[in-house]
């Protein structure tokens, strides 16, 4: 199955996404368009899922975003990857977890190619270096279309996670590759591209 693959070299705000991943998720369910894989950066960008909390925004004087996706309040900013998709599982395995399995393996393996272990949590989503997590995921089904995303940092500042309680777990840190040492980040969207579009043909 094909899957279109657009790589944003510009960063591109928050709503302007979600405005082009909502009609990209209509388009793939009539059947008019290929699924979605997007690599971008986000500007700062404060988003809250549908199982966040008010009390998780330490800052009152930022500016939140609410989000129809999974998931807690999270940060977008420079130096962190995002990966949004629309995949359709009609065409698939109808099995949510497994989709989530295969977003964290993918996540995990393009870590190894920096050198870096990493592992997934059954009681919190997302992917963990020690205690400390590098990736977050949020994911929405709507009619079996698989959509929004997963973030990597990569070089992002970390300080701006403290105006929250990011993804609700006020006693777990916050890590990037950067942060762990990673020097050389080459190929990195190539890498995020291949691994993605290899394991997700493969549900």
């Amino acid at each position: 199955m094909s899957i279109e693959v657009k790589i944003s070299k510009n960063r591109i705000p928050y709503k302007k996404a979600m405005f082009i991943l909502e009609k990209r998720v209509e388009a793939v369910k009539r059947g008019s368009k290929k699924e979605f894989l997007w690599i971008l950066e986000h500007p700062t960008t404060y988003t809250s899922g549908i199982r966040s909390n008010k009390k998780e925004i330490l800052d009152k004087q930022i500016k939140v975003i609410k989000t129809n996706r999974g998931g807690k309040v999270t940060l977008h900013n420079p130096g962190q990857k995002v990966v949004y998709f629309v995949i359709d599982l009609n065409r698939r395995k109808k099995d949510i977890r497994r989709f989530i399995r295969t977003l964290e393996n993918s996540i995990i393996e393009i870590l190894r190619i920096y050198k870096i272990n990493s592992y997934s949590d059954k009681t919190n989503i997302g992917i963990w270096v020690n205690n400390k997590k590098i990736s977050a995921i949020g994911v929405k089904v709507r009619k079996w279309i698989a959509y929004h995303g997963c973030s990597i940092n990569i070089n992002n500042d970390l300080s701006a996670y403290k105006k929250i309680i990011p993804c609700g777990l006020s006693n777990k840190n916050i890590t990037s590759l950067k942060n762990l040492g990673v020097k050389k980040i080459i190929n990195l969207n190539k890498n995020i591209k291949d691994v993605f579009i290899k394991n997700l043909s493969k549900i």
